[in-house]
């Protein structure tokens, strides 16, 4: 974290529940990196085409006083969360995923809930999550599910550019938290094939391709995490290399994780598709926070 160790960790507030979860969250971050806290509320203007618009300076009035109640009560759960941490709020005006994608290329770390009042029943994720996610500048975490205080981080490796940049995001995160780390490398091409031909073979009846293989990814992943473990040799870190696709098998792991971290786009990404189809699969899916990390720029 030393090129960010100045920069404040950010999160988005809407008044949701998920996005107070994301800031107690984001609070107790800015505390173990002993950085400021950045509380951001973004209100859009009625375009001024629009019909009528004339009369909507009351309900932008409205806006404004809305967005800056819920800074108010993102600012007190932030005390509550880690009372002593520095926090500023921000009201803006704009494209919430626009003003956010912006202002992250001066933070440390984005923090979003997983979904906001703007979304529709059913919604897992808000489509600012999925913005923010895909465009930001600096690291993203959505926070889902009830974040734990105990359980391992737990990081995807498969020796892109992006991973190499979330296996120190991991490691940073893993040794602040005084936690262990399990990487993860999963092999298989298709989605719980590997593991289903584990399953009717059993491991000690795999062919010697398939065992070829699993000793090609562990050397492979022992090369990709060199680097970081030199650089953090008190993390603990278990190594996993799993016959499966790389979603099943972060998911599994991610049951009893305090963060899973990927990186925005892997190998098997396309050309030109800036979120990978496993961050995205995760930020769906995933049981715990899961920070999305960016390629270097």
């Amino acid at each position: 974290m030393s090129e960010t160790r100045d920069l404040p960790v950010l999160v988005g507030v809407d008044g949701s529940e998920s996005a107070t979860q994301a800031v107690r969250w984001a609070a107790r971050e800015a505390a173990g990196r002993g950085v400021p806290l950045v509380l951001v509320s973004v209100w859009s203007p009625v375009p001024p085409g629009v019909p009528h618009a004339a009369p909507l300076g009351s309900y932008e009035d409205a806006l404004i006083e809305q967005g800056t109640l819920w800074l108010d009560d993102a600012a007190a759960a932030a005390a509550e969360a880690a009372p002593g941490v520095p926090v500023t709020t921000r009201l803006a005006v704009g494209s919430v995923a626009g003003q956010l994608v912006g202002r992250s290329a001066s933070a440390a770390l984005v923090v979003l809930g997983s979904r906001g009042l703007g979304g529709l029943t059913g919604l897992l994720v808000g489509s600012i999550a999925v913005a923010v996610a895909t465009h930001g500048h600096c690291p993203v975490v959505v926070v889902r599910g009830t974040p734990a205080q105990e359980g391992p981080v737990v990081v995807g490796v498969d020796g892109s550019p992006t991973s190499r940049e979330a296996i120190r995001f991991a490691f940073d995160a893993a040794a602040l938290r005084g936690a262990p780390l399990v990487a993860v490398h999963a092999w298989s091409d298709g989605p719980g094939l590997g593991r289903r031909r584990s399953q009717d073979l059993g491991t000690q009846d795999l062919g010697t391709q398939d065992q070829a293989t699993q000793e090609h990814g562990a050397q492979a992943l022992d090369r990709w995490l060199a680097d970081a473990r030199a650089d953090h040799p008190d993390v603990r870190v278990e190594r996993v290399v799993a016959p499966d696709g790389p979603t099943a098998a972060l998911l599994d792991r991610a049951k009893d994780a305090r963060l899973v971290v990927v990186g925005s786009r892997g190998r098997g990404g396309f050309r030109g598709l800036l979120l990978g189809s496993t961050s995205q699969a995760l930020i769906y899916h995933a049981p715990c926070p899961v920070a999305v990390v960016p390629p270097a720029e």
